[in-house]
This record gives structure tokens, C-alpha cells and sequence, in this order.
């Protein structure tokens, strides 16, 4: 008999498995997709690691989450500066002095917040939705140019449909400085993401095409504790109700040129484009293959924002009012439970980064081993 069974090869499933056997424990991975590394997973194709389930950028400001990953692969020094296109006119992201200048012509910080502090004066009283909140951080011009088209394309609702609560804050930067996330480690694994979870996972038994429901029975009674990943609403066989989710839709291409265009990552703003964004997949690692050659082909996804229904790839929890309901209702199962752990962002209906996988799948095994030297 296993000591877990640990259900998805993902980062939180991964991580928990190399904890637990590197502490003495046996384990058993098991997920029904055919390969490791869940949302992560990349694939070659003409020597370019291809992101399948859309971008994945490693950043942290949690000194023992990069220490812990750089153990399992060896970083590049990519550093996330998206631009956005907005009806063919390009512009610097997250908004900073090149996007301002970029916009109104400014060049100084002064003439720009002076700009935005104008614009902002629209709103007076409490933002009763998303447009009035945004205006209220940004001022008309940027929420119309680089705000609007891609929030109602993310989410499928017009913004004044949207919550406030959605956009809380909106980075606006002084500087020239366009390094989209504001972290201390950044960067991608050299090799793919998938070479990375092979790490992790080398060594323990995984066993994929496998699904746990169909199997539940004979691979929970094979284990003295169960790690689940997967969807909660989905293991209590939504009794309370499906819990929703934002889909995302790919249209990958492999295209006989060595450069689209020119960046990782481009975000198209306007409403009537239907994407979202294009990613070069190659540019994460700078176009070049492992040993420094220059590649002469690229490959481009096309990211649709869809609608989520049952049978579709779940990516982003959406966490409102009646979703949040929905959730307690399985979160007080889930916590009775004395031999099933939940975990990672659909065992916990819960948007999670990367390094806040990571991070919180640490926390939980070692407290389990804690508990159960």
C-alpha cells in the first residue's frame, strides 16, 4: 500500500510527491492526461519549446520558492515585457513613461501623472462597476485604448456588467521601466517546463491516462491518504452545483519564418480583434535552441477567452458571490475529510501563480509529514 495517491502531475502534485518520497514515503501519481506537468506542460516543435496551455512566465519574490525550483532546472533571464496593439498602433506594457509618451506625447513624470490625475476627475463617487473603477485608477484614455476591449474580451461582459472588484488596482508606473512583473526572480526554465516536472517526478511511480473516477475505488484503496488536485465540485460529483471558470482557446501555428512578431508576448486591445493576445512561443528563450543556435522557424498561439462549460479545460476561478457560496459548501466537506488533502487551483477554487503553487504545496506536505513522520 502507498502512503499517497496523489491525483495530478501537476506543480502542486509534483512538488508534494518529491517531498513526501524524498521523506520516506511512498507514492503513486496518477492524471488522465497523457503527459506530466498539467497547465505547464510544453512541447518541442522545431526546437522550440511550445507553451500548449498558454503563457507560463516564473516570477517570485519568495526567496525559498526560486531556491526550491532553481534545484530542479536552470533559469534563463527572460524578463515579461508584453506590448499592446490597439487597432495597429503599438504600446509599452504595464503602463510606464513609454506607454504615456507613447499616448499623449508626454516626457515628463510630472506631465504625465498630471495627465492621468485630470482624467480621473470623470469619477466622483464610489466605482459602482469595472469601467468607473478603472477610470477612477487610470483616466479615460488608457481604460478606452488599452483597458476596455481586452477586459470585455477576457471575461465575455461588457465592463460597466463587471464587478469593481475585478480590477482593484492598476500598475501605473513613472518610470521608464517596462518589466511587466515586480519581481525580485524572474525567468523561465531552460529546457521547457516539462523538463522540469520530469525532475521532480524522476524516480517516483506515474502512471498517466489514467482517471481517478473511473478508477476511484481500486486507486483510493490503494493508498493510506489521497492528494487531490483536480476539480473539488468534481470529487463531491457536484452535488452543490458546478463551480465556473473562465476557458481559454488555442490556435497554434508552426510558421516557416524565424520571426512573427518580435515579442513573446503581444495583447491586442481593441474589441474587434477577437483574440486576446499572440504569443511567440520562441522568444521566451530568446530564439535560440539549448545549445545557442538560432532557430529559422516560429511557432504563434492565438488566445481566445471563452465561456467554460462542463468538459472544457477550467483556467480561471471566477470568484464571485455565488461561486464563493458554491465553494464553502465543499470547502466544510473538504475540511472533515481526515484521509483526502485538497490542493492546488481547482482542489481549492482558487487563482494561483506559479510560485504560489509552489509555495503553498510545500506548506501542506510538510505539515503532513510533521504530523506523520
Amino acid at each position: 500500500m502507498y502512503d499517497y495517491l496523489i491525483v495530478g502531475a501537476g506543480l502542486y502534485g509534483a512538488v508534494f510527491a518529491r517531498e513526501a518520497v524524498d521523506n520516506g514515503k511512498s507514492v503513486l501519481v496518477i492524471d488522465k492526461r497523457p503527459h506530466i506537468a498539467g497547465n505547464v506542460y510544453t512541447e518541442q516543435v522545431e526546437g522550440i519549446h511550445v507553451h500548449q496551455y498558454g503563457a507560463h512566465i516564473f516570477h517570485t519574490n519568495n526567496k525559498t520558492v526560486w531556491d526550491y525550483v532553481n534545484r530542479f532546472a536552470t533559469f534563463n533571464r527572460f524578463t515579461n515585457s508584453p506590448v499592446a496593439n490597439y487597432k495597429g498602433k503599438l504600446y509599452s506594457l504595464p503602463f510606464n513613461m513609454y506607454t504615456f509618451n507613447q499616448m499623449w506625447g508626454v516626457v515628463t513624470p510630472a506631465e504625465a501623472a498630471a495627465k492621468i490625475t485630470e482624467q480621473r476627475k470623470e469619477i466622483t463617487g464610489e466605482p459602482r462597476n469595472l469601467e468607473e473603477q478603472a477610470i477612477s485608477l487610470v483616466g479615460r484614455d488608457i481604460y478606452e485604448t488599452l483597458v476596455r476591449g481586452y477586459t470585455e474580451k477576457q471575461w465575455g461582459r461588457d465592463c460597466k456588467d463587471l464587478p469593481a472588484f475585478i480590477i482593484r488596482r492598476l500598475p501605473v508606473r513613472l518610470t521608464f521601466d517596462n518589466n511587466y512583473f515586480n519581481a525580485l526572480y524572474q525567468g523561465i526554465p531552460i529546457g521547457g517546463y516539462t523538463k522540469l516536472v520530469a525532475n521532480l517526478l524522476d524516480g517516483i511511480e506515474t502512471r498517466l491516462n489514467t482517471d481517478y473516477f473511473i478508477n476511484r475505488g481500486e486507486l483510493s484503496g490503494a493508498a493510506r491518504k489521497v492528494v487531490y488536485t483536480g476539480p473539488i465540485d468534481a470529487y463531491y460529483d457536484y452535488f452543490a452545483g458546478c463551480l465556473e471558470y473562465r476557458s481559454v482557446r488555442f490556435e497554434t501555428e508552426l510558421l516557416d519564418m524565424p520571426n512573427f512578431q518580435g515579442n513573446a508576448a503581444v495583447n491586442y486591445t481593441d474589441r474587434e480583434t477577437p483574440w486576446t493576445r499572440i504569443i511567440e512561443h520562441k522568444w521566451f528563450e530568446f530564439g535560440r535552441d539549448e545549445n545557442g543556435n538560432e532557430l529559422p522557424k516560429t511557432v504563434i498561439s492565438r488566445e481566445y477567452s471563452s465561456e467554460w462549460k462542463p468538459g472544457d479545460e477550467p483556467y480561471y476561478p471566477v470568484n464571485d458571490a455565488k461561486n464563493s457560496a458554491v465553494y464553502a459548501k465543499y470547502k466544510e466537506l473538504a475540511d472533515k475529510e481526515t484521509n483526502v488533502l485538497f490542493g492546488g487551483r481547482l482542489g481549492e477554487y482558487k487563482y494561483y501563480d506559479m510560485d504560489q503553487v509552489i509555495a503553498a504545496a510545500l506548506k501542506r506536505v510538510h505539515a503532513e509529514l510533521s504530523a506523520n513522520p
